[in-house]
């Protein structure tokens, strides 16, 4: 059976639509839909158990969904082959590669597999293990084997690269390092489905984001965008004369800062003690989506519980 169809480069990389997965009765995906498109860096974004990792294995062929429509790069994943295969990257939380090979000779291998492979020593110099290249990966640190995992996951020239948490016991140099590396892959055409719970990593790298929690995807959009303009409105904090704590959302904390010099309600017109402008970054959108999305979710189920329960008290009195 034919899988793969014709793409032009305007159709999305990965199509998701109405996408569920379910062990028995837990729905751990329930219902998500969205596109990637060719050249973009997609952040997939939301707390442990949410469902992200379901959704990802699903793209990459490793786990069959429930019901749904799924294509990336043009083929079902459940029905990808090896050709379908060369063409992704894929950089895991967690692969184990410890063996007693060097870095050269594990990239060397890998490499092997691929029809038009990068350069193994370019490779080992992008993910910063020149030193490292002659050494056992067994020998390596945890952070160090890391980078072997995405040198691995780069080596294929993928046109479609998942990175999986890529920057897990990374130094912060080592993580502005990678993120060099990423925007140069992206540079290139390259494709990116990225996993992060490092916010800032997401709002460094990603074009746009999707916010899954309860296997639901309950924000889409570009990363500036994402939670909507009401998330973004700025936090100006400060205490008065007497030292009481104030705080105010205004999309103009410019103007706010100016009126309260000039009231002079702050040692004669001083700047106000302790002032801060604090403008929410994608990690403050982010917490607030996931709380409110929890909140609903609990008063939700309080509201069903309350339900059930006046619906079997009315049938007990009516019996």
């Amino acid at each position: 059976m034919k899988t793969t169809t014709p793409a032009s480069s305007s159709d999305p990389v990965v199509r998701v639509r109405d996408l569920h997965k379910s062990y028995g009765a837990f729905e751990a995906v329930a219902g998500i839909s969205f596109d990637i498109r060719p050249g973009e860096t997609f952040a997939l974004l939301g707390p442990n158990g949410a469902g992200k990792s379901t959704v990802i294995e699903i793209l990459e062929g490793y786990r069959d969904r429930t019901s749904g429509e799924v294509s990336v790069l043009g083929t079902d994943p459940q029905h990808g082959g090896l050709d379908w295969k060369a063409r992704l990257g894929i950089v895991l939380q967690s692969t184990g590669e410890s063996g007693n090979v060097t870095v050269a000779e594990q990239l060397a291998h890998f490499a092997s597999l691929y029809p038009n492979p990068r350069r193994v020593a370019e490779v080992i110099t992008a993910v910063g293990l020149e030193d490292k290249a002659k050494t056992r990966i067994s020998r390596l640190s945890g952070g160090q084997r890391r980078r072997v995992d995405v040198a691995l996951g780069i080596i294929g020239r993928p046109e479609l690269l998942f990175l999986d948490e890529p920057t897990t016991g990374f130094d912060p140099e080592a993580r502005h390092q990678f993120w060099d590396l990423v925007r140069s892959l992206k540079a290139e055409g390259t494709t990116i489905l990225l996993t992060t719970h490092y916010l800032d990593e997401a709002a460094q790298l990603g074009d746009r984001a999707g916010v899954i929690t309860g296997g639901r995807l309950i924000d889409i959009g570009a990363i500036n965008e994402i939670g909507g303009a009401e998330a973004r409105v700025p936090l100006v904090r400060w205490r008065d004369a007497g030292g009481e704590p104030h705080e105010i959302r205004t999309d103009q904390p410019g103007r706010v800062v100016a009126e309260l010099v000039a009231a002079g309600g702050t040692a004669g017109g001083a700047e106000p003690a302790e002032l801060e402008v604090i403008r929410p970054s994608l990690e403050d959108v982010y917490l607030g989506l996931v709380r409110e999305n929890r909140a609903e979710t609990i008063a939700a189920a309080s509201a069903g519980s309350a339900s059930a329960f006046a619906s079997d008290d009315s049938t007990e009195v009516l019996a």
